[in-house]
């Protein structure tokens, strides 16, 4: 296929556009993943809409050059970068290391060090144009040895990257180590074929599948696939070599992180601020917004749900609220009594009401969990008949059980912020109705950094991905990184491997509720709701637009005198 050949299914989604089968924003997304510009994918759907012609924006003021931008945020320690399991750190990576494509606030993915990418017709075959106009901050050119040695260091299983879960249907096959573990061979991931990531010439990188797969270019902004110097070995910290818009030049984890400018940026627009300081001070509520009213920080990385009312109040403070696909899932080890038993995790759904949680937690703002962590707002998500609240089948799937007087357990959830206690209380109340009595261990956002993927029962924040089949990936296909709940299902695999590698929207949304379903029946979570967030931004910061997943562009942003 020629390298600016439109991809075979593109027409027939702008079939399915002008028939009104799919909708706009499936059809952005879709055809952008195929290799249509976001310029090009955006103008066919304005003529389709009769959208052409509209009065544009207002323009809005240059940016100013210069000062100094503070963001308050959690400093943890960043040096895996390969392996943030948190969005707080990838935004201390993001403004020295930039990213071979980006995701933007509209949830379409566009080239960045990557200037273009072409899949086949079967999807098994993606080639990457890397930009030539890219040097490190050392002077080096960078080039296709530099995307190789990253991608092949995500897909190692020592890193411990979820992009494991992503990646592991098309590009990795398993292996028998030849240890044995409790009896049983211990099995680990390798990349499927030797040419699977094959370097074509000094600017060129192809992707040889293993199986079909879509969303290639959404993979690439999985938020740990930062790319990073190989010469450093992997390591970032400060004085890291990047190609992005800044240098950290100052680190101290659980304090403070400073970036200096690094101009001119190769990509043309910024960095417009001299400075970014990021400052952890905590997370009591009254403490952040006394910082932002005097401020101390320009912005908070996220408001509580506390927050709100007395936010809207502040002078020089505009609240910034965006629809997004995060959330807190209450996972259950399946390998754990009693959560080994699909009948226990069913009744644990069950017995709790997600609207009432949503008011109680997450006051109103958002929408009711339906339990399989496919939102909404994903484009392939496919509406379900409700499950609400049913006591009287959750008692009698706990009989069945062998809990006929219920259990005793207990769940572990973060201190902070203050939506997950409060969800997690709201949903023990519940429990207790079906005979479950769960015990509650609030712990700080440290200890449940080492927990979280070891506790039989725990409540875990999830960020937001721009596609469903990103989530299951990544959190329910078997054996990878950050499966939490050790689900295990094999027709769940085969299905999931099936949908991502399905172009045609209408096909992959019949199997997205399959899949759904099989989470609802069977899988290891109970999903009360999907979030609304928000955060607190003085109005002396402009260019700011908040993205779903809290990625933080800074070399966009810039400040008032």
């Amino acid at each position: 296929m020629a390298h600016d050949a439109e991809h075979p299914a593109i027409p027939k989604l702008k079939q399915q556009l002008a028939e009104a089968r799919i909708d706009r924003r499936d059809f952005l997304r879709t055809t952008t993943l195929l290799g249509l510009s976001a310029t090009a994918a955006y103008a066919f759907a304005d003529r389709v809409e009769g959208r052409t012609g509209q009065a544009l924006a207002q323009a809005s003021p240059a940016p100013r050059m210069g000062g100094t931008i503070r963001i308050q945020t959690r400093i943890d320690d960043p040096t895996n970068a390969h392996a943030a399991g948190w969005i707080a750190n990838s935004n201390l990576i993001r403004q020295v290391c930039d990213y071979l494509v980006r995701t933007d606030t509209d949830n379409v993915t566009r080239p960045w060090l990557v200037e273009s990418w072409q899949p086949s017709e079967d999807l098994k075959t993606w080639t990457l144009k890397l930009r030539r106009d890219v040097k490190w901050h050392n002077g080096r050119q960078f080039n296709a040895d530099d995307v190789v040695w990253n991608m092949t260091r995500w897909l190692d299983p020592a890193v411990g990257s979820s992009t494991l879960g992503l990646m592991r249907g098309y590009m990795l096959e398993q292996f028998d180590t030849g240890q044995v573990r409790d009896g049983r061979p211990v099995m680990s991931t390798r990349l499927w074929d030797s040419k699977a990531i094959e370097k074509v010439d000094d600017f060129t990188v192809r992707l040889n599948l293993k199986e079909p797969q879509l969303a290639v270019p959404e993979h690439l902004f999985n938020w740990p696939n930062a790319i990073l110097d190989p010469a450093q070995g992997g390591r970032f910290g400060v004085g890291a070599n990047g190609t992005g818009p800044y240098e950290l030049v100052a680190l101290e984890v659980g304090r403070r992180a400073v970036y200096r400018a690094k101009r001119p940026y190769w990509q043309g627009t910024g960095p417009y601020a001299d400075e970014i300081q990021y400052l952890d001070i905590g997370q009591d509520p009254a403490a952040l917004l006394g910082a932002l009213a005097s401020r101390q920080v320009d912005m908070l990385y996220e408001a509580d749900v506390t927050q709100l009312e007395a936010l809207r109040s502040l002078p020089g403070v505009r609240v910034v609220q965006v629809p997004t696909a995060q959330c807190g899932v209450a996972r259950m080890k399946v390998g754990e009594r009693p959560f080994n038993d699909p009948r226990v995790r069913l009744a644990m759904k069950l017995a709790i009401d997600p609207g009432q949680i949503l008011q109680v937690a997450g006051r109103g703002i958002g929408a009711p969990g339906e339990h399989h962590h496919v939102a909404p707002i994903h484009p392939e998500y496919a509406p379900l008949p409700g499950m609400g609240r049913d006591v009287a089948r959750a008692k009698a799937l706990l009989a069945e059980a062998g809990f006929p007087n219920g259990f005793d357990t207990e769940i572990y959830v973060r201190n902070a912020p203050a939506w997950e206690p409060t969800s997690v209380q709201a949903m023990v109340e519940q429990w207790k109705d079906i005979g479950a009595r769960v015990r509650i261990n609030v712990v700080p956002q440290e200890q449940m950094r080492d927990l979280w993927l070891r506790v039989p029962f725990c409540y875990t924040s999830w960020g937001h991905r721009p596609l469903g089949v990103m989530v299951l990936a990544i959190a329910y296909r078997t054996g990878v990184p950050f499966n939490e709940s050790n689900y295990a299902n094999p027709a769940f695999d085969a299905l999931l491997t099936r949908a991502e590698g399905t172009a045609d929207v209408e096909a992959r949304r019949v199997m997205m509720g399959q899949l759904q379903t099989m989470l609802q029946e069977d899988g290891p979570i109970v999903q009360p709701f999907w979030r609304g967030i928000y955060t607190g931004v003085s109005t002396r910061l402009q260019g700011f637009n908040m993205h779903p997943t809290f990625f933080h562009f800074c070399h966009e942003w810039s400040v008032t005198a």
